[in-house]
């Protein structure tokens, strides 16, 4: 049942105060299999971004910039990740699918930081691999610890401020009609499809804010591997071109998938919105690409299996 909060103007209008998550299926067998299949991807994305997380913390030869970044990607896939797939899990073995006004704007408010600190973060690994490979004997000043951590703090600031004007542009709305978002978590198009205001404004500003983050980092990530292609064309032995370039293949594939489907999902016009479409998207870079990225480190990276192999020969031994 819809619950309403009276407003203190007039009284003769309302505000939901609950929405309701309508999921991906209302095919009780459907719900079963998905029920299973994510919970077994989340669990793989928990153990693989936090292992990923403990390896670089106690393999010493992981102590580099590049690594101190992976492990703040590891965090931040963890993070938006957990902020999406529990609430998901629990609705499609729940009746109730019920979410309150203010949980549901938590929920959009640490997706979207983590989901916008991923989009920075992976921007300031680009710049790491340029900075590695084109000067590789100033790297270490130029990547310092201060450095490091100055550009992984900017990330999260970005994300999280870019998130809070999202947050307050959308929740600012009213809500007096139906309460039932089509999604499976609170996302921006089902929830201005629901408002009962008007909702010009934001299509504007989110469109503008989330072209400006998107393309500003493609646009970083596209300057950093031209130069690092200059750098790599101008080594004199094809096996130092294939280290230089192997150095970059881990992220060069996190950031072909991030990205191509970022840019697909929300850098359209919203009257081309689907939303089964766009249900379907959303899971694979909610609940998909958070457990990709350790598996493409771990499998691409000679540095992080061979720590690995280290790790577990000593806890055998």
């Amino acid at each position: 049942m819809t619950k309403y909060l009276n407003e203190a103007q007039g009284g003769n209008q309302s505000q939901v105060i609950e929405f309701v998550l309508l999921g991906l299926s209302d095919n009780p067998d459907l719900q079963v299999i998905l029920f299973v299949l994510f919970l077994l991807i989340y669990m793989a994305t928990m153990v693989g971004n936090l292992g990923m997380i403990m390896l670089i913390k106690i393999e010493p030869s992981l102590h580099t910039p590049m690594y101190f970044f992976l492990s703040s990607l590891s965090f931040v896939d963890a993070s938006y990740s957990s902020s999406v797939t529990p609430k998901m899990l629990v609705n499609l073995v729940a009746e109730d699918k019920t979410i309150s006004f203010n949980g549901c704007a938590a929920q959009f408010y640490f997706f979207g930081s983590f989901l916008g600190t991923e989009c920075f973060l992976l921007a300031m690994m680009a710049y790491d691999r340029y900075a590695a490979i084109w000067n590789p004997l100033l790297y270490p000043i130029i990547m310092s610890g201060k450095v490091c951590f100055l550009l992984v703090a900017t990330s999260f600031l970005a994300g999280f401020g870019n998130a809070a004007i999202h947050t307050g542009m959308t929740f600012r709305l009213s809500f007096c009609g139906s309460n039932r978002i089509n999604h499976f978590y609170c996302d921006t198009p089902p929830l201005l499809k629901i408002s009962c205001s008007d909702t010009h404004i934001n299509g504007i500003v989110i469109m503008a804010f989330s072209s400006f983050n998107v393309i500003s980092c493609v646009i970083i990530v596209l300057i950093s591997y031209l130069c690092i292609l200059i750098a790599i064309l101008r080594m004199p032995s094809l096996d130092g071109r294939y280290k230089a370039f192997s150095t970059c293949a881990s992220h060069l594939t996190a950031v072909t998938i991030f990205f191509g489907t970022i840019l697909f999902m929300y850098l359209r016009p919203t009257s081309s919105y689907s939303m089964e479409q766009d249900k379907v998207v959303s899971v694979f870079y909610t609940v998909v690409i958070p457990m990709l990225n350790p598996l493409i480190y771990s499998l691409k990276n000679k540095d992080v299996k061979e720590a690995l192999r280290k790790v577990l020969k000593k806890s055998v031994v």
